[in-house]
């Protein structure tokens, strides 16, 4: 994907005319290399006032706030106990220890010396309210459907699951606030800047000594408006760095000299089929229509190639992407056609069922209908409001359906499978795979078998996982690794297993 990328990105720059003799261009830390011909480079320029984009309607509570231009920002004020880097892994931050119970149900956490921006010290009690609070969050909420217990004892935060799971750490990258200010706009947070009126100030008493890719003193905050506002802002030079996403509707392309980074959204689009469907309860059916979607021309065409096509629902960033099992399903819409054939069906007549809400789903949900009538399926887009969209999930009034979910950083699929799940739509919730998706959780290692059997039902058909396109001007800022919901993300200089220690939490109940 970054070679898809990369290209977009040279035929960019070449379009805004950028033929000066000049040396090389060699974009600063990990942007995108563009490929041909060679660019004009420009002297690295400076920090010294930043310029971000945010919406001053909207809410800057991060359990509240779902824009992900105003998200940007959070990375900055707020930090959770652990963040997550592009390799998937938990990164300690404000979490200086943590003890594992030997079965995967217990977790105890111990914080580091960390302040707010008031200077008053993290405690205990304002982690528990923060992750209660998220529970009931639109951003964080589903990451809490197998933990049932959040309590302080102690100093230290304990954790009791449902359900065994070794990746917990990758669920808490969530905000921790200060208990008093829950609920307000802009509650105090323990990262590197804080909120000053229409600027962000950079801490003088900040608790810890992390290299941050931002070093400004101040931050100034601009009304973003719409996209093609937001664009012509940072072409004017009025915004330092912009986050986009190809693939909304109203996105509008940025045409002059920049740079271009890459950030993962977690967001997965994919087919979920309806195995009360007369055709599609026929499993030769289900497996085939894998082979009948163009995933490399939807991400290119849609998505601008900001998007992995997938075909195993995993990241594939993600440890537990299994390529050779993934190679395993290609474009090659004759073995549906086939398929189709040996099923003895006659023009068999499909539903495709999409949420008309967002314009570019409705559109791969029209290129996907049309690839699959080129392999003998007759298909009808139904496209229905998010009400209607919503109503006939739950009715079954569907052959198929084409949905976007945000899957959480550990890859969990349990609510497709789980009986009356938060996404087992068209009768595929099944015990036997949802226990599956619970080891998986319990041991990674386990994610083959899982994936084995999701490709054998055939009634989840991923498509791809969408990614952020984050714009800066060159040079700017030369130390950005942008990660999941993290487009300034930064490490402690210390590891999970560096601080994890396996014994007994709390009282034996």
């Amino acid at each position: 994907m970054r070679r898809i990328l990369a290209a977009m990105l040279c035929v960019a720059l070449l379009l805004c005319g950028c033929g000066k003799q000049e040396s090389p261009y060699v974009p600063t830390g990990d942007a995108l290399v563009p490929d041909g011909p060679e660019l004009p480079t420009d002297p690295v320029v400076t920090q010294q006032v930043l310029y971000l984009a945010y919406h001053p309607d909207h809410s800057l509570d991060p359990m509240r706030c779902t824009d992900y231009t105003d998200r940007a920002l959070f990375g900055l004020v707020y930090q959770g106990l652990f963040a997550v880097d592009r390799d998937f892994d938990a990164v300690p931050i404000l979490c200086a220890g943590v003890r594992r119970s030997p079965d995967l149900m217990q977790y105890a956490f111990r914080l580091e010396a960390a302040t707010f921006s008031d200077g008053t010290q993290v405690t205990a009690a304002d982690v528990v309210a923060s992750l209660k609070a998220a529970r009931k969050s639109p951003v964080y909420g589903g990451r809490f459907s197998h933990i049932e217990k959040i309590s302080q004892e102690g100093e230290e935060v304990v954790i009791r699951l449902s359900e065994p799971s070794e990746d917990l750490p990758l669920l808490l990258d969530i905000p921790i606030l200060k208990a008093d200010q829950i609920g307000t706009d802009r509650p105090l947070g323990t990262g590197p800047y804080y909120f000053d009126g229409d600027d962000l100030r950079r801490r003088t008493d900040w608790w810890c000594a992390a290299s941050v890719p931002v070093t400004a003193e101040q931050i100034r905050l601009v009304d973003a408006g719409d996209p093609a506002a937001l664009r012509d802002a940072f072409e004017a030079q009025k915004l330092s760095l912009v986050v986009t996403a190809p693939g909304d509707e109203g996105y509008v392309d940025f045409h002059n000299d920049h740079e271009l980074w890459e950030s993962q959204s977690g967001q997965f689009l994919y087919l979920g089929v309806n195995r009360d469907s007369e055709v599609l309860s026929k499993k030769s059916i289900r497996q085939g229509l894998a082979y009948g979607i163009d995933r490399e021309h939807i991400a290119r065409e849609f998505y601008k190639g900001f998007a992995q096509p997938v075909t195993v629902p995993v990241d594939p960033d993600h440890p537990s992407y299994d390529e050779a099992l993934a190679d395993l399903i290609a474009f090659d819409p004759q073995k549906l056609a086939d398929g189709v054939t040996t099923a003895g069906l006659e023009g068999p007549k499909l539903i495709l069922l999409v949420n008309k809400d967002d314009g570019v789903r409705l559109r791969v949900a029209r290129s996907i209908a049309a690839g699959l009538e080129q392999c003998g399926l007759k298909v009808t887009v139904s496209a229905l409001d998010a009400q209607g969209f919503r109503t006939a999930l739950e009715e079954g009034q569907y052959d198929l359906y084409l949905g976007q979910t945000r899957l959480t950083a550990d890859m969990d699929l349990s609510a497709f499978y789980q009986e009356e799940g938060s996404l087992s739509f068209g009768a595929i919730a099944d015990e036997t795979t949802y226990g599956m998706c619970l080891d998986m959780l319990a041991n990674k290692g386990n994610a083959t078998t899982l994936y084995n059997k999701v490709l054998e039902r055939g009634d989840i058909l991923p498509v791809l996982f969408r990614s952020y396109a984050i714009y800066t001007h060159r040079g700017l800022f030369p130390d950005l690794t942008p990660a999941r919901d993290q487009v300034f993300f930064y490490g402690l200089d210390k590891t999970l297993d560096q601080i994890l220690v396996e014994g007994p939490v709390g009282e034996t109940e």
